[in-house]
């Protein structure tokens, strides 16, 4: 058995099919949507493996992402592979297979897995039983059911493993790791990197965000109003397709990160995007070439496979940012706001690659006087949302002992209030998933805007109160657009 991915574009870049036109081609593909990034299994005639391949075209229909697509598909080809050897099937299959089955991926493998790894195969496993039993291939599913309903799952929560950085472990991971600077803050004569404002940036504006690597890598230039050479003094980000399982949620983007892209928007970005014109122009017809935004640059109309498309950029995935080139008559200009060579969007490996250079610059300057103590592992850019969400949970902690101090109130009180918050116990009643959908009632409450300190004012790029009008923004922040607070009293 072979396991391929489904990706129309590559089909029309190789060409000629054999014993299908141009217009065929076409037609099939309109008939029978198949996304990109659907797992196909074959068998040694090139036949689809039944019922796998209705499974994955299944999960590709409800919208699963390619990531988890490819993540299920491996973890069932395994699965098969072992039955096949016990000369068992889906179908035939037992519990105790898949208990073996399970024993093997965690004891007894040249390479074991953790509990985490297993879970995920079994969640995969459970999704295809769900599918067969839905379509009369199996009857029941080969396990016994439990009361947590878990099936084979190991049942461990896995812990939060949360590693922030102190003010000077993050100004040295920027301007010496990213920045290519000396730990004194001088001139590194020696550094030979590539591109060090872009990456600067990027750092400051995945620390001042809070953002996900996923979600602050992919944005394009109309999401922060960087079109027309013009640079709005701060912004807000609407996050969807790109955002952990597409869910929507507004990100505050204050004065000082805007203000470090600059040095890369002035001066590395236009001698990237003037380079790569002879690689843009030949991948023309592979690119989303938008000729226009529309609906005050939140839309993007251009062609892609030859078709005129309109796309709403907030629902727009990574694959389809990746392509996106404006027309400006003077050339392509890549859409993404981080780019590479060859003007394209830097992917997860190249900034992996990025980190791990900043790394080794890192610990080659471990010894200077100037130099904070480095972590025993590599930092990982998940830890830059960590240290923005501890520092503002840490930030409003204190804000809120203040106005317990201010009020005569006993130290007692927040600590009361943070383990018998009413938001938790009506999160609990009405089953929401996060404390945030249910803090969304506060802002009936009472007008939650109220002064705040200008905390963390060291930690920004340009000395301004970052920390200050990120709190701001988000005890503000509305679902739908910035309406005003609502209050209870007229």
């Amino acid at each position: 058995m072979q396991l391929f991915f489904a990706d129309q574009r590559k089909v029309w870049k190789v060409g000629q099919v054999a014993g299908l036109s141009h217009a065929e081609l076409s037609a099939l593909f309109a008939r029978r949507m198949v996304p990109t990034g659907t797992p196909i299994l074959l068998d040694g005639a090139m036949r689809p493996v039944e019922p796998v391949s209705s499974w994955f075209r299944s999960l590709a229909l409800e919208r699963k992402d390619a990531k988890t697509m490819r993540s299920y598909a491996y973890s069932v080809l395994m699965l098969l592979h072992f039955l096949l050897a016990r000369g068992a099937d889906l179908r035939s299959a037992a519990e105790t297979d898949l208990r073996e089955f399970r024993l093997l991926r965690q004891d007894e493998a040249e390479e074991v897995i953790g509990d985490a790894a297993w879970d995920r195969d079994w969640a995969a496993i459970e999704s295809l039983y769900r599918f067969l039993i839905r379509t009369g291939a199996v009857a029941q599913q080969p396990w016994r059911a439990t009361p947590q309903g878990s099936g084979l799952a190991s049942g461990i929560q896995p812990d939060l493993r949360v590693r922030h950085m102190e003010l000077d472990q993050y100004l040295y991971l920027r301007d010496v790791g990213f920045g290519g600077l000396a730990p004194d803050a001088g001139l590194d004569v020696l550094f030979r990197g590539w591109r060090p404002h872009r990456n600067r940036a990027a750092c400051e504006l995945a620390l001042m965000t809070g953002m996900r690597i996923q979600e602050w890598s992919t944005l394009l230039l109309p999401e922060l109003g960087l079109i027309g050479g013009q640079r709005p003094a701060f912004t807000d980000i609407d996050l969807k397709a790109s955002a952990k399982f597409g869910r929507p949620r507004s990100v505050y983007v204050a004065p000082d990160p805007m203000e470090l892209l600059d040095p890369y928007l002035l001066l590395e970005r236009p001698e990237i995007v003037a380079k790569a014109q002879r690689s843009l122009r030949r991948r023309h017809r592979e690119l989303f070439v938008v000729q226009r935004l529309e609906a005050e640059g939140t839309k993007l109309r251009g062609v892609l496979d030859g078709l005129t498309i309109t796309r709403t950029i907030k629902n727009m995935k990574p694959g389809l940012r990746r392509l996106a080139v404006l027309e400006t008559g003077e050339g392509l200009d890549p859409l993404a706001l981080f780019i590479g060579q060859g003007g394209r969007m830097l992917t997860f490996s190249a900034w992996d690659r990025i980190r791990w250079r900043a790394w080794d610059r890192l610990k080659a300057w471990s010894g200077d006087r100037h130099a904070p103590v480095l972590p025993g592992r590599c930092w990982v850019y998940h830890d830059l949302r960590h240290t923005f969400a501890l520092r503002l949970l840490i930030f409003l902690t204190r804000e809120a002992l203040n106005d317990a101090e201010g009020q005569g109130l006993p130290m007692s009180t927040l600590l009361d209030h943070m383990t018998g918050n009413p938001l938790l116990v009506v999160q609990r009643r009405l089953g929401h998933a996060h404390p945030s959908t249910t803090y969304r009632y506060i802002r009936y409450l009472k007008d939650p805007m109220r002064e705040v300190d200008d905390a963390f004012r060291e930690w920004t790029a340009a000395g301004g109160a970052t920390y200050t009008t990120i709190a701001r923004s988000l005890m503000n922040l509305e679902d739908a657009g910035h309406a005003p607070p609502r209050s209870l009293h007229p």
